[in-house]
């Protein structure tokens, strides 16, 4: 796939390109979520790194925040899944990138792929796809319609599960995988960001006195995430008077889920925790709400395609325990397992999904350590992050995607410096990798 693009930019794009990058990102809608992060956080990294900036999506919540970090919105209808209206965009976005000499078309979602990857092959341009999530298969024909995904002449994965993920269901190849992790915004997720008033608002909206600790949960309300595993472990470990001082705050938006949510509070009920398992609902400020936690709970019971839960709650020195599926064992350094013991080098715990009697264990130990270790393990977790997870690295990571392709230096430019630091690695089955060749010819788009 590589080769054909290689071949159709010699032909076209050198002599069509202005010496300013223009890169252009197509995502449904900009509302809350990952994705939609993503997307404005690479947007301010390439205007960063002196590139322009270009979004196509049908607007939402997050829209005006493209023009105030330097990029430009184009509202095209890219959430439409049907056939015909998919048709039209991909005409519609070929004659965008003719018009506004788009060098790089990067796709974010399957619907919008589809037409992006019609136009960036009828233009020559190369293709990058970021696999966000573990779609759902259920046919052949879904899988089908999730493949654009791993059709980008390089696809970015966010998470290792999720490029082996790729590869298993898809045929993709090492050479085409690049493994960037979410980034953790280090300075919104930092302990001394976060004032006392902070805290002690969050904690008295929900109820919690001064002395109690607080074990949270913090998801949306919908089965897989496990809020019946972590009710479940209370109720153990309550069983047990293991339970001491602490709460269990379940914040989270059942978004609509109303039986669920009702179902959730008849467990609590039933199992004698009212009050000790408290459903508060959505939480606006996650960073005190970390910072509020002695420990932070990840039940997922199917896998997490990276775990952003998991990297801010370190990030706020919080230790999390989590299931051990999908992408949180690449960001927790377990006690138990590669750590050894709880004082060696762990920043939490990882169970088994779907076992409470586990996860209760767990929990008894966090709330069992002194409080001088539970705090240098907290030190260990954001320091843990801040080396592998923090934003700056994935920008630089991604523009580095870019220039593989272009030949172009935004990453060490946004470095500020002429060394590109935390590029992608290319995603490796062996030892051995095999990364893909960019034309040093194209230097002049630069």
């Amino acid at each position: 796939m590589a080769t054909t693009v290689r071949y159709q930019m010699e032909g076209t794009m050198s002599r069509s390109l202005p010496t300013v990058p223009t890169i252009l990102q197509v995502i449904p809608r900009l509302d809350t979520g990952g994705a939609e992060l993503a997307t404005l956080e690479i947007t301010e990294a390439l205007v960063a790194a002196g590139a322009r900036a270009l979004v196509v999506s049908e607007g939402g919540r997050l829209a005006g925040e493209i023009a105030r970090l330097g990029g430009e919105l184009i509202a095209l209808p890219v959430a439409a899944k049907n056939p015909l209206t998919m048709a039209a965009n991909a005409h519609r976005l070929a004659r965008l990138i003719s018009a506004r000499g788009v060098a790089l078309v990067h796709a974010r979602s399957r619907a919008p792929a589809w037409s992006a990857l019609a136009a960036a092959r009828r233009r020559g341009r190369p293709f990058v796809t970021t696999y966000h999530g573990a779609y759902g298969e259920r046919s052949a024909l879904k899988r089908l319609y999730n493949s654009v995904m791993a059709r980008g002449d390089l696809v970015i994965a966010n998470s290792h599960y999720t490029a082996e993920l790729v590869r298993a269901r898809h045929g993709a190849s090492p050479a085409q995988l690049r493994v960037v992790h979410r980034g953790v915004d280090l300075a919104r997720f930092n302990p001394e960001a976060v004032a006392r008033e902070r805290i002690s608002a969050l904690r008295n909206s929900w109820g919690v006195a001064p002395a109690e600790r607080i074990i949270l949960h913090a998801a949306r309300l919908t089965g897989w995430k496990g809020q019946r595993d972590v009710i479940e472990a209370a109720r153990l470990l309550e069983e047990r008077d293991a339970l001491g001082d602490a709460v269990i705050i379940l914040a989270g938006d059942d978004q609509g889920r109303n039986d669920y949510a009702r179902s959730l509070a008849k467990q609590i009920a039933t199992a004698g925790l009212t009050g000790r398992v408290r459903l508060v609902g959505h939480c606006g400020d996650m960073p005190a709400a970390f910072a509020s936690a002695h420990v932070a709970v990840v039940a997922s019971s199917e896998p997490e395609a990276f775990g952003r839960t998991v990297a801010e709650a370190q990030a706020m020195a919080c230790p999390v325990i989590a299931t051990n599926l999908g992408a949180p064992p690449e960001i927790i350094r377990s006690a138990g397992s590669d750590a050894g013991h709880d004082g060696a080098h762990a920043t939490g715990w990882l169970v088994p999904p779907g076992a409470p009697a586990a996860l209760a264990d767990a929990m008894a130990r966090a709330l069992a350590m002194p409080a001088g270790l539970r705090d240098e393990m907290g030190r260990r977790a954001r320091a843990h992050v801040a080396r592998h997870f923090s934003l700056a690295m994935m920008k630089r990571a991604t523009l580095a995607v870019y220039d593989e392709l272009l030949g172009t230096d935004l990453a060490a430019r946004l470095d500020g410096d002429q060394r590109i630091h935390g590029a992608a690695a290319p995603f490796a089955d062996s030892a051995r990798t095999r990364p893909v060749q960019v034309q040093k010819h194209l230097r002049d788009c630069s």
